[in-house]
């Protein structure tokens, strides 16, 4: 029978000083490619192949996923029979070119209780990615989505100190992953020389007791390496923010310690092959070596996803987009309370404007815009500016049915050229 354990969850991320302390939630624990390996093709090609043939098939495998140039240090094959010789100090050196550090400049807004207000100020995060893979243009690093949220600006640290400004390329919150994009042009010939793409496992053939190794920014004192077993796995948690609760399914549970900064960092099977994503401890008095990660078996399609998604910067100030809503923000309380979907309830539609030509009309809840998650208009407006007048998106809206309930359908929605609906009163 499946067992509730309250848990105190801290979400391995290092938060600067500015930011007066670490982020904690607290949790309910139930029992519950890119470069993918599978051993026994593996075994079976060695049988019935030469050494050329094994090296064809390890490129057609890399062809799912982003690919380049980048991957000649990466190791050949590892046996079965290695796997009984290695340890925790070659797996360590064979992944550790494929680690990052990130950094998250961002701007918090508090509450000020003695002089009323409220003021901002700058916070910087810690974190850790994994290389998972590069296209023409951009080296693609896999994190977790809290490592980035809310980023002014984002740094990537290399094995080799070299540090280089990123964007973030895709997210995905539900799941809490995020794939960052560095431009190849931006980092040294030689930082290139020595950084690697991480070879990825499935996570489906790992064994509850087998050892693992984790890698991160431990405390944002640089990569560490820590080691345990999987302890478990398909762990289901709830972790609370103060403002909501979120489910994160399929984790593996281990007892390799994870720390703050460890958050986006890998989680190491004894080939060096990741198997998942280090995302959260839990942090309770008298909790010891409980960490978890995002299984490779749930993240790998989600990762593939948003590494192929457009990287955006923001548009001029002549080109930006106009979508023509008024709108409310539905809170998780008043969705509780009404029984509707969180995201922004519109109760205007400007006449003639992009949204009410694509069909879109009062009453209905925005709750997607072009694959991200909405849930308040902050959001919306956080995104907008990063697409450009004429550009058509998908609108993901929640309507009611004939029986009442709320169903979500997508809209093509062709953005309006924001100077041509408002105009300048300055």
């Amino acid at each position: 029978m499946k067992k509730a354990v309250l848990a105190g969850i801290l979400a391995a991320v290092t938060i600067g000083v500015a930011a007066g302390g670490m982020a904690s939630f607290s949790a309910s624990q139930e029992d519950t490619q890119l470069q993918i390996s599978d051993n026994e093709k593996d075994e079976a090609a060695e049988e019935d192949k030469d050494a050329a043939d094994d090296e064809a098939q390890a490129g057609e495998s890399e062809t799912e996923f982003p690919t380049g140039d980048i991957a000649k240090a990466d190791l050949v094959d590892v046996t079965d029979e290695a796997i009984l010789n290695s340890g925790v100090a070659e797996v360590a050196a064979s992944v550790m070119p494929a680690m990052v550090s990130i950094t998250n400049t961002s701007v918090q807004e508090v509450m000020d209780w003695f002089r009323g207000g409220n003021f901002q100020y700058e916070s910087k995060s810690l974190g850790t990615g994994v290389i998972m893979g590069n296209n023409d243009e951009e080296l693609l690093i896999v994190t977790n989505n809290h490592v980035v949220e809310d980023a002014q600006e984002l740094t990537v640290s290399f094995i080799d100190e070299e540090s280089v400004e990123a964007v973030v390329k895709g997210k995905d919150e539900s799941d809490d992953l995020a794939v960052v994009a560095v431009k190849l042009k931006d980092i040294p010939e030689e930082t290139m020389d020595q950084i690697r793409i991480a070879n990825v496992a499935d996570s489906e053939d790992v064994r509850v007791g087998e050892q693992v190794v984790a890698i991160g920014n431990a405390l944002g004192y640089g990569q560490s390496v820590t080691t345990g077993i999987i302890s478990a796995l398909g762990r289901t948690i709830r972790v609370s923010d103060g403002l909501g609760y979120n489910d994160y399914t399929d984790l593996i549970q281990t007892d390799a310690a994870i720390n703050q900064g460890n958050s986006g960092g890998a989680l190491l099977n004894m080939k060096g092959e990741v198997i998942g994503i280090n995302s959260v401890k839990a942090g309770a008095s008298g909790v010891e070596g409980m960490g978890y990660a995002i299984s490779t078996s749930k993240a790998i399609p989600i990762i593939r996803d948003l590494m192929n998604k457009k990287t955006r910067d923001l548009v001029a100030d002549d080109q930006l987009p106009y979508l023509g809503i008024v709108g409310q923000d539905v809170t998780s309380n008043v969705a509780q309370v009404y029984g509707i979907p969180e995201g922004i309830y519109v109760t205007d539609v400007s006449e003639n404007g992009p949204a009410s030509e694509a069909g879109i009309t009062a009453g209905m809840i925005i709750t997607g815009f072009d694959g991200e998650k909405i849930e308040n208009m902050t959001e919306l407006q956080e995104l907008l500016p990063y697409y450009a007048g004429g550009e058509t998106v998908k609108v993901t809206m929640s309507i009611q049915n004939e029986e009442g309930e709320y169903v979500e359908k997508d809209f093509s929605v062709t953005l309006g050229l924001r100077s041509d609906y408002v105009q300048d009163t300055q």
